[in-house]
């Protein structure tokens, strides 16, 4: 029963976080760049506001438009169940398969195209069409690179990746570690929208990936869309921090370890959203074209982390 709410908890702690990620990353992006920027709040104002406006939908919508949202918010707060987070082990550390992850976040990025295509918009058919082909590389990099350190502890269960890491910390010094980061590092930045991949405060409709395929979307709708894209950014930044530097993370059910591990993800996440806001101050964003290449180069980069890591056992 502890442990069950320690899932809920978890997930709870997750909804309530992942809108502070995108405040911060946005803070420390206008201070590189001399501007006082928004509050790390603002987020939490916007969604306030989001849900209390009224949802306005196109007549050429059907059920399936109204459902996306949904099924997008609540398959990404699932994640938050089965990636390791404060603590391992966990009840549902049985089903915290790396495929389960994987196929979770394919699903709403899925019914999200659909969505895009479904009212008719052209913009929204552009963007269903790139998010389908950054998707189709994205996703089976994610499960190699992780598998790459699903080789060295003997399981693809995420908590037990983690465990095996805590326990032989020279794993962390392997070349197959290194290049299984940086191949979802990358990974990361492609399925949250991020420069140099897609711009997320851009509404140029010939370079959005993203932010195209809601257009149409408003009050509620929206709001849902924009939470589970902030719990989709720290569900990476949970499995960049967490698989791969995993110290810190309770390994026991009591309140002293628990409030450590809640602390220690927390600065991890703030040192993520620093590295990510430093490189968007420092790179462009690519050319439409260029960014399979991109993807194509983290897939590389998984490929040779998985042939890395049985070539050095």
């Amino acid at each position: 029963m502890t442990g069950l709410l320690l899932e809920v908890g978890q997930a709870v702690f997750a909804l309530l976080v992942a809108p502070v990620l995108v405040g911060v990353i946005r803070l420390v992006k206008a201070r590189l760049q001399n501007r006082q920027g928004a509050p790390i709040w603002q987020p939490y104002f916007e969604l306030r506001k989001l849900f209390a406006k009224e949802v306005v939908i196109s007549s050429n919508a059907s059920w399936l438009f109204r459902a996306a949202p949904y099924v997008v918010f609540v398959s990404t707060l699932a994640v938050t169940f089965v990636v390791p987070l404060v603590a391992v082990p966990l009840p549902f550390d049985a089903v915290a398969d790396l495929l389960v992850v994987v196929y979770l976040l394919l699903l709403g990025t899925f019914f999200l195209a659909l969505a895009g295509l479904d009212p008719g918009s052209p913009f929204g058919g552009m963007g269903s069409s790139r998010e389908m082909t950054v998707a189709a590389l994205a996703e089976p990099t994610i499960a190699v690179a992780v598998f790459a350190l699903a080789s060295g502890a003997g399981s693809t269960n995420l908590g037990q990746i983690a465990l095996r890491i805590m326990q032989s910390p020279s794993a962390v010094l392997t070349p197959g570690h290194a290049l299984a980061f940086a191949s979802l590092f990358i990974v990361m930045l492609a399925e949250t929208s991020r420069l140099p991949v897609d711009n997320p405060s851009t509404h140029l409709e010939l370079t959005m990936i993203h932010e195209a395929m809601v257009l149409e979307y408003s009050g509620r709708y929206l709001a849902l869309i924009e939470w589970a894209a902030a719990l989709k950014l720290l569900v990476f930044f949970s499995l960049l921090a967490n698989l791969f530097a995993p110290w810190g993370i309770a390994t026991t059910l009591t309140p002293g370890a628990l409030l450590l591990g809640a602390a220690v993800l927390v600065f991890k996440l703030l040192a993520l959203c620093t590295t990510v806001a430093v490189l968007e101050t420092r790179v462009a964003k690519l050319r439409l074209f260029r960014v399979p290449e991109l993807l194509a180069a983290s897939f590389v980069l998984a490929l040779l982390a998985v042939t890395s890591s049985f070539l050095l056992r």
